[in-house]
């Protein structure tokens, strides 16, 4: 099953989840008792962090496939299929390291061209730093968007 189709289950399950979690928050309001109140609006503010959860995490998803679909079509999609792995399948931490310096080394050169950015941000990822990788990505993400303008 592809990753896509696998967040939209994902996705619906928890839309499903939000939906009955307000509804129990409408019930509790609906008691008429202020701890009922109180305990209801709370509840009830859970599915709206929910969506909001949901939105950011599908908008940046939308953004980072529109990146990778742009960089695929110009050759310049990152490759680490000739790095050495471990018996895990994990890439060997001295070559990862090797591989983000030279990443780190074209950021440098080019600091405003969101094309090293995503590839910096794929090799956070690969040395397993996925918080850097997703605040790098977010600035490949705003630089490639500033160049469409």
């Amino acid at each position: 099953m592809k990753a896509r189709n696998v967040a939209l289950l994902m996705t619906a399950a928890l839309v499903v989840y939000l939906v009955l979690l307000a509804d129990r928050g409408v019930a509790l309001i609906g008691t008429g008792k202020p701890t009922g109140i109180a305990l209801g609006i709370g509840v009830f503010l859970l599915p709206l962090l929910g969506v909001w959860t949901v939105w950011t995490t599908w908008r940046s998803g939308v953004q980072i496939m529109r990146l990778s679909r742009r960089l695929d079509a110009e050759g310049g999609l990152p490759d680490v299929s000739d790095l050495p792995r471990r018996p895990s399948g994990r890439v060997d931490r001295d070559a990862a390291d090797a591989w983000f310096e030279q990443r780190r080394e074209e950021v440098e050169a080019d600091p405003e061209n969101w094309r090293v950015w995503y590839r910096l941000a794929y090799a956070y990822d690969v040395a397993g730093d996925r918080r850097r990788a997703r605040a790098t990505m977010r600035k490949a993400v705003e630089l490639e968007a500033a160049e469409r303008k």
